[in-house]
């Protein structure tokens, strides 16, 4: 991914935000002597602002090549947009010879991992994620054993992301002048597309400072 010094976080805060806010991703793990990476799509739960949560189906081909090499890579994207060529010209050009852009922010995590097979603490596991998405219960404590939820665990087993280095990018024109990110923030609000809403947030919010 490459980095600017315009599209650097303006803080670790803004990173956590966004990963609290964006809880869905893709486990990256290349394994070892592997051809292509396996890649598992996942919700994830954090535990602190080092430490990610999740769990696939044990038939899951990341097992193996986490088995292999415990390392990967946690990918988060959101809020991404299309900027048309006329909206992005700026001043030094006419409308018809404006280059398109995106806007997006985007969240890399090195990761080890820590396989989570016991039942106990996959109670623990599920329940930190019960927590997260379904914070109004509705359900039966996750415990171990013979009971509903623990005659499940061994269809699936659960893994612990500790990072180990970030890599941010919140692109939203910090390259450009105020006076053109503020009329970009305009058209976002104007189209009212998905995701423009979320943009447009990001556009006004890093302007201001």
């Amino acid at each position: 991914m490459l980095l600017r010094p315009s599209d650097a976080p303006l803080s670790d805060e803004e990173v956590r935000r966004f990963l609290e806010t964006h809880a869905f991703g893709q486990l990256i793990a290349p394994g070892a002597g592997r051809d292509l990476p396996v890649v598992a799509p996942s919700h994830f739960a954090m535990r602190d602002a080092r430490t990610l949560l999740v769990h696939f189906a044990r038939p899951n081909p990341v097992w193996r090549a986490l088995e292999e090499r415990p390392r990967a890579l946690f990918s988060v994207v959101g809020d991404y947009v299309y900027v048309p060529s006329d909206w992005n010209a700026g001043e030094e050009a006419p409308p018809e010879w404006g280059v398109p852009t995106s806007y997006y922010a985007a969240v890399q995590l090195e990761c080890d991992v820590r396989i989570v097979d016991d039942a106990e603490e996959m109670a623990r596991l599920l329940s930190e994620l019960m927590r997260t998405f379904q914070p109004e219960g509705g359900h039966e404590p996750v415990r171990a054993g013979d009971n509903p939820y623990g005659r499940q665990f061994g269809a699936i087993r659960g893994a612990e992301l500790t990072v180990t280095s970030t890599r941010a990018k919140f692109k939203f024109g910090g390259n450009r002048p105020l006076a053109h990110r503020l009329a970009v923030a305009q058209k976002l609000a104007e189209r009212d597309a998905p995701l423009d809403a979320e943009a447009r947030e990001h556009v006004l919010r890093r302007s201001s400072r």
